[in-house]
């Protein structure tokens, strides 16, 4: 039985055997007046045996510790006088308490031994990936079968433009695992930057093999991610080698990401040109960079604006997170944003136009909707 627990489960035999001998050892304890001396052994047809240790004399004054020389060479001929021998003290009725001793042990155990042998095999994908199966959604998360455990996925670490589904089978980028009483406690995401590297390496052979290297991930889960790529190889382009042919690769890491856009950026070591890169795809006419604080004041036309900022700020933003220093936007007219928020104008910013006023037969009126037609 053992052996087939060892083969199914993955628990060594060994451990097992341990553990039903000292459960056993802790049972015999009762039944003898002293059981300091005692110890349970299984012989490898499962035959379970109690021993005691006792003392050969001449004069046999306590019998729980003592053996008097003639019954000790029934046991060992070689013994003698001061010699300590083992005996076999097995109950008669040893054998029922075995049974359901040793059933409440293997089946406490092998819970332990599951817990720590999933713990160690998902200690070791930490900051890695997983593949799991969508069991069924509750009122905080997803339920996600991982082989040997099972774990909740958080609505908080999905990316809110997809929607899973009983079955589907998902990649879950590790974040942590950890111990508790109830067995390895693993926190699984969608949402982290981490994902997406990962995605990058598995279907990128150029960064799995070093030629390529990431140097930063920053996402905004289900809308956006910014990726710093760099080559070490003059002749290996970042951009197009992650793309791939016909865009196959960058298309399977899109779609397993739900559509998210990505932005491929590759990594510069000279800082203006680093943040050129990072808030493309708008085009940049002039950096000036402060850095003692580390902030930078990006000028970019009029029409390059919109593209600079992104959506809500969102290009600024994560340009700013990618490359680690604080950027400002500002366009030819003096309009300035700062991490994606419109700051004041400067004082040297034209003023607005005037809305010019005409005049008809009824007198002066501004040029434009009325105010009954502005409703």
């Amino acid at each position: 039985m053992l052996d087939v627990i060892q083969k199914e489960r993955g628990i060594p035999k060994e451990m097992l055997v341990g553990a039903v001998e000292a459960a056993l050892l802790s049972a015999s304890k009762k039944k003898f007046v002293n059981g300091d001396n005692l110890s349970v052994k299984i012989d490898d047809e499962g035959n379970v045996k109690v021993f005691a240790k006792r003392t050969v004399t001449e004069a046999v004054e306590d019998p729980e510790l003592q053996i008097s020389l003639e019954q000790a060479k029934k046991t060992d001929k070689k013994a003698k006088l001061g010699d300590e021998i083992e005996v076999n003290v097995t109950p008669d009725d040893f054998g029922r308490l075995a049974a359901q001793t040793a059933k409440q042990v293997i089946i406490q155990r092998m819970r332990e031994a599951e817990k720590e042998l999933s713990f160690e095999e998902f200690s070791k994908k930490q900051g890695d990936l997983v593949t799991g199966v969508i069991q069924q959604k509750e009122y905080n998360g997803y339920l996600v079968n991982l082989g040997r455990i099972e774990t909740l996925l958080p609505f908080s670490e999905v990316s809110p433009s997809e929607t899973l589904r009983i079955k589907d089978r998902v990649k879950l980028f590790v974040v942590e695992v950890s111990r508790n009483a109830k067995g390895p406690m693993i926190l699984i995401s969608r949402a982290h930057p981490g994902l997406v590297r990962k995605l990058f390496e598995l279907e990128v052979p150029e960064i799995a093999e070093g030629t390529l290297e990431i140097k930063n991930v920053v996402r905004e889960a289900g809308r956006r991610t910014k990726i710093a790529i760099t080559s070490k190889d003059l002749n290996v382009s970042v951009v197009g080698t992650c793309v791939g042919h016909m865009g196959g690769r960058i298309q399977n890491i899109v779609k397993e990401l739900g559509n998210e856009r990505i932005d491929i950026i590759e990594w510069k070591d000279d800082p203006k040109a680093y943040i050129t890169n990072a808030l493309s795809p708008a085009k940049v006419d002039k950096i000036e960079l402060n850095k003692e604080d580390m902030s930078a004041v990006v000028n970019v036309a009029e029409s390059q604006l919109s593209l600079a900022i992104g959506k809500e700020g969102q290009n600024v933003r994560l340009a700013s997170k990618l490359t680690g220093w604080k950027i400002d936007i500002a366009s030819d007219t003096g309009e300035k944003i700062s991490g994606g928020k419109k700051a004041e104008k400067e004082e040297n910013a034209p003023e607005p136009k005037k809305r010019k006023k005409k005049k008809d037969e009824n007198g002066e009126k501004e040029d434009g909707p009325s105010e009954e037609s502005k409703g």
